[in-house]
C-alpha cells in the first residue's frame, strides 16, 4: 500500500494579519502552514509552526521559504525596523516583493499566492500611487519563475479590517454625514470570509497559476450606500448629505481629523474611489467552490465581531512593526540607461563619487579590489570602508557590506545594495546603517547629504549616453566604467569590482 503523500509546507507572508490570521481555517486541515513575522513571539491560532523574518532582507528571506511548496503574500506597505526610513512605500514594497520572488525561485517553491489591489478602468490621470504599486508588486512577483497567482480585492469587510474602522468610526461619530462626489463612485467590496476561500482555493490548485482574478461580492454600489447598509448593521440611523464639492485631498483630511486616522491610512481609501472599483467581467474568480455571500451577510457578521462598538486604535500598514533602534534603512529608485547592470552601477557610483566633489573625497581601492575607501582630504582614516560581498553579489544585484570608518557606529551589519529589477529600474539601498554620529546630528547632516547625493547620482545615470556604457559579459566580467567625455581625467583610478559568484 502507497505511504501517504506527507503535507504541503504553505508559508504565510502576513500570517498575523487580519487576512491571514485567519487562513487555518480554509488551510489547516490537510497542509503544515508556516505563519512567516518580523516580530511575532508565536505564531496564531491554527498556524503549525512560526519562522522568524524580516522581508527587507533577501538571506533572511531565503531561510523563511526554506523546505516550502506554497507562499501566500499578504504584505503590502510595510516598514523597516528602523528609526528613520528613506523612501517611499512604493519603493519599499517593491523591495519586499522582489526579495519574496527572489527566494521563492531558490527554495523551488512551485506557486505564490497575491492579494493585490482591484484594478480599475483607468481615468485619465491614471491609477493612484496604492494601486499602481500593488500592479508592480503582482508583476515583480512573477518575475523570477514562479508561477504566481493574483487575487485583485477591493475593500475587504472584516471587523479588524483599517477600511471596515475607518467606515465604522465615521458612522459612529457623525449622525450627519456630508458626501463629497467621490463617494458616489460604484465599488465591488469582498467579504473576508470569502476573500479567505478564494485563497485557500488558489493555494491548493496550480491550474490558476500566473494569472490574475478579481474577487468580490458580485454586487456594485457606491460608497455612500455601503456607509448606509453598514449603519443598518450597526443599528444606527444616519443621514447622507450629497454635496458636489470637497476635493479629495480635502477629503482626507477631514476623514482623518473626524476618525483619527493617520493619512497614510486614509489616502488609499479615498484616492481608489476617485473611479470605479468594478472587477473587470471576464476576470472573475469562478472556480468550483466559490460562491460569495452577500454584502449585507458580511456587513452584519463584523458589526456583530464588533464587540462593545470600542474604538480600536489605528495601526496603519505604515506603524507595523517600527522599531526604536537608531538604524537607517534609505531606498532609492532609478531608471537605468538600457543594457546597464547592478554590477555596472556599482562601479559607475564609487567612479562619480571620486569626481562629484571636487577631490575632496577620495576613493582607493585595495589590490584585491574587493574592498572600498571613502577618504576626506586631510584625514587618516576613511569616512567609510566598502567591501564587495562576493558570495552573494551577481550581474543584477551587487552587495557593499559597511565595514567601518569614522561614520559607521558598527562594522559587518550594514550594507549598501545596487539592485535591478523589472523594466531598467535600479534600486540603492542603505540597510541596517547604524551612524557614528549623535542621531539628531546624523539627522540634520548626513542623513541630508546622503538624499542630495542619490538625486545627484540620479542625474548623473540620466546623462549617461547609450555609446558611454561598457557593460560586464560572462566572457569579461571585470571591464572598466567609461565615464562621460570631460570626467574621466578627474579620477583616481577607474572603478573595479571582482568577478563574483553565486
Amino acid at each position: 500500500m502507497p505511504s501517504p503523500k506527507p503535507p504541503r509546507r504553505i508559508a504565510v507572508a502576513g500570517g498575523t494579519g487580519f487576512i491571514g490570521k485567519g487562513l487555518p481555517q480554509v488551510l489547516g486541515a490537510s497542509n503544515h502552514l508556516i505563519c512567516l513575522s518580523r516580530t511575532a513571539p508565536k505564531p496564531p491560532d491554527g498556524y503549525d509552526e512560526l519562522r522568524q523574518a524580516d522581508l527587507f532582507s533577501l538571506q533572511d528571506t531565503r531561510k523563511a521559504l526554506k523546505g516550502v511548496d506554497v507562499a501566500v503574500y499578504l504584505v503590502h506597505s510595510m516598514m523597516p525596523a528602523a528609526r528613520l526610513i528613506q523612501g517611499c512605500f512604493q519603493d519599499l514594497d517593491l523591495l519586499c516583493a522582489d526579495n519574496f520572488a527572489r527566494a521563492a525561485a531558490e527554495a523551488r517553491v512551485k506557486h505564490i499566492v497575491y492579494v493585490g489591489g482591484l484594478i480599475p478602468a483607468l481615468p485619465p490621470e491614471g491609477l493612484s500611487e496604492h494601486l499602481a504599486s500593488r500592479l508592480e508588486v503582482e508583476r515583480i512577483l512573477g518575475s523570477h519563475g514562479v508561477p504566481c497567482t493574483t487575487l485583485r480585492a477591493g475593500m475587504v469587510i472584516g471587523a479588524e479590517g483599517s477600511s471596515y474602522q475607518l467606515m465604522a468610526r465615521l458612522i459612529r461619530r457623525l449622525p450627519i454625514m456630508i458626501c463629497p462626489r467621490w463617494t458616489q463612485s460604484q465599488m465591488q467590496p469582498v467579504g473576508l470570509t470569502d476573500l479567505r476561500e478564494a485563497i485557500g482555493l488558489a493555494a491548493s490548485r496550480s491550474v490558476t497559476a500566473s494569472q490574475s482574478y478579481d474577487v468580490s461580492s458580485g454586487e456594485a454600489l457606491s460608497y455612500v450606500e455601503l456607509m448606509g447598509r453598514a449603519a443598518t448593521a450597526l443599528g444606527l440611523k444616519r443621514s447622507f448629505l450629497p454635496v458636489p464639492f470637497l476635493s479629495p485631498k480635502l477629503s482626507r483630511l477631514w476623514v482623518s481629523m473626524t476618525t483619527g486616522a493617520p493619512k497614510a491610512l486614509v489616502a488609499p481609501l479615498v484616492e481608489s474611489l476617485k473611479g470605479n472599483m468594478l472587477a473587470r467581467p471576464g476576470a472573475r474568480w469562478r472556480l468550483p467552490g466559490f460562491k460569495p455571500s452577500p454584502v449585507d451577510h458580511h456587513l452584519e457578521e463584523a458589526a456583530r465581531l464588533d464587540v462593545g462598538h470600542q474604538p480600536r486604535a489605528f495601526r496603519s500598514a505604515h506603524s507595523r512593526g517600527q522599531a526604536t533602534e537608531a538604524i537607517v534603512h534609505s531606498v532609492q529608485r532609478f531608471q537605468m540607461p538600457q543594457a546597464g547592470s547592478a554590477r555596472w552601477a556599482a562601479r559607475c557610483y564609487t567612479a562619480w563619487l571620486s569626481t562629484a566633489f571636487f577631490g575632496m573625497i577620495r576613493i582607493e581601492h585595495q589590490p584585491n579590489r574587493d574592498r572600498v575607501h571613502f577618504r576626506l582630504i586631510g584625514l587618516k582614516k576613511p569616512l567609510l570602508t566598502l567591501e564587495t560581498d562576493t558570495g552573494v553579489s551577481e550581474r543584477d544585484r551587487h552587495v557593499f557590506r559597511i565595514q567601518g570608518g569614522l561614520l559607521a557606529a558598527r562594522s559587518g551589519r550594514g550594507y549598501l545594495e545596487f539592485r535591478t529589477t523589472l523594466d531598467q529600474q535600479l534600486m540603492v539601498a542603505i540597510q541596517d546603517y547604524k551612524p557614528s554620529l549623535p542621531w539628531w546630528l546624523y539627522r540634520l547632516t548626513q542623513a541630508q547629504f546622503h538624499l542630495w547625493v542619490m538625486r545627484s547620482f540620479r542625474r548623473h545615470l540620466e546623462a549617461q549616453e547609450p555609446g558611454a556604457l561598457v557593460e560586464d559579459t560572462a566572457t569579461n566580467p571585470s571591464l572598466e566604467v567609461t565615464l562621460p567625455a570631460g570626467t574621466a581625467s578627474k579620477a583616481k583610478s577607474p572603478v573595479e569590482v571582482s568577478p563574483t559568484r553565486v
